[in-house]
């Protein structure tokens, strides 16, 4: 292994909190701190782990990764605990967002969205619970990938049990997703089709102007669609929430007091210790109608799309007020209650601000997902 050394303010502004090398391989990847790295301690980008000890094996997509020819490159930064937004970190340092400097980079995974942006890896690893893969992908103008639940191992991943949590990646184009997630797999990837899926557009989720944007380019490749029917759609979202607080306060709540926490943070784990039996059944009965719901209209359209995010990306300044991004996981989060693959492909800019749509196809069709996006992709150029 060899490990490359940069003052902290350098790394953290690049995504990266460490340098290395580990492994060989033509791909080369960063890993979210929220995953297992054998001799390097899992601090989940917070300082109240700051003592934790270094792991003591990969977890378990890292390891399969290194096994299928691909070079690690280090360790990348993340909104604290993973459970913020926005990829404001004043501990570890927030990453430059390289293509937009002046917006968030978006969260959790803020760090590996920002290393493949820049260039500096051709894929990277992070994790969506609520949106974590897809909305950074979205503010920095890469692809990101959310699996299926239970697609990609979740050993060695932080925190320990989530049923909404998805092991998730990268890439600047669709041919090094598909071959990121196949050697994440341990499998052969099925040959590349551009395939012409019948599409479903989830209409009224954004503000006019991206709503616009989206329509005008997919009218403008000759693209026809449908119009989606996802009943229960904000329930989703709002049980979602429910599923995710209660189980972030059961895996961080000894935590909860330590005078070094965030306080956004804080807030949020502390906001899931109210969470009863009760309110948990009812988000689950959301979980299986909204899935069921999810089903039906991929039985009609193999492919949904929607916009990733429902407004543009604020700026560093505008993210310090809640207000301003406490809605920006109400077109993802749904998505991890339902357990369907979902992507974030870049579509244009508003004002100097991304838009990317979300496309969402059957579970573990993920290469089907793949397909779907370069087709729509060489329609769009």
């Amino acid at each position: 292994m060899v490990t490359e050394h940069r003052t902290e303010a350098e790394n953290a502004e690049s995504g990266f909190i460490s340098r290395f090398t580990l492994g060989e391989g033509e791909l080369t990847f960063a890993v979210k701190d929220s995953l297992d790295i054998a001799g390097f301690p899992t601090r989940a980008g917070s300082p109240v782990l700051q003592d934790a000890p270094p792991a003591v094996r990969h977890a378990a997509v890292v390891e399969a990764l290194l096994d299928n020819g691909c070079q690690l490159r280090g360790k990348t930064t993340l909104h604290e605990l993973a459970f913020g937004v926005t990829g404001i970190n004043p501990h570890s340092g927030t990453p430059r967002n390289p293509h937009y400097p002046q917006l968030i980079p978006g969260g959790s995974s803020s760090g590996s969205a920002a290393v493949v942006a820049a260039g500096e890896v051709d894929f990277a690893v992070g994790t969506d619970t609520g949106g974590s893969v897809r909305m950074p992908a979205a503010c920095c103008g890469v692809v990101g990938l959310k699996p299926s639940f239970g697609r990609l191992s979740r050993a060695g991943v932080m925190p320990t049990e989530s049923s909404l949590d998805c092991v998730g990646l990268f890439a600047r184009d669709i041919a090094t997703l598909r071959q990121a997630l196949a050697k994440a797999l341990g499998e052969s990837a099925p040959p590349a089709r551009r395939d012409a899926p019948a599409i479903s557009y989830l209409a009224g989720t954004a503000t006019p102007e991206i709503e616009q944007l989206i329509v005008s380019r997919l009218q403008q490749a000759g693209l026809a669609w449908t119009r989606a029917e996802l009943p229960g759609f904000n329930e989703a979202h709002q049980a979602g929430l429910t599923v995710i607080s209660q189980e972030n306060w059961l895996a961080f709540h000894s935590i909860i007091n330590a005078p070094n926490l965030a306080p956004d943070v804080a807030r949020r784990i502390h906001a899931g210790a109210e969470i009863g039996p009760q309110q948990r059944q009812a988000a689950e009965s959301v979980r299986q109608q909204f899935s069921a719901a999810v089903d039906a209209q991929l039985a009609k359209t193999p492919l949904i799309v929607l916009p990733t995010l429902p407004e543009c990306p604020p700026t560093l300044e505008e993210a310090a007020d809640p207000l301003k991004v406490v809605n920006l996981t109400r077109l993802v989060r749904p998505f991890n209650l339902s357990g369907h693959p979902a992507l974030s492909l870049p579509l244009g800019e508003i004002n100097h601000r991304p838009v990317a749509l979300q496309l969402v196809a059957n579970k573990n069709k993920e290469f089907d997902l793949l397909n779907y996006a370069e087709y729509l992709l060489e329609k769009l150029k």
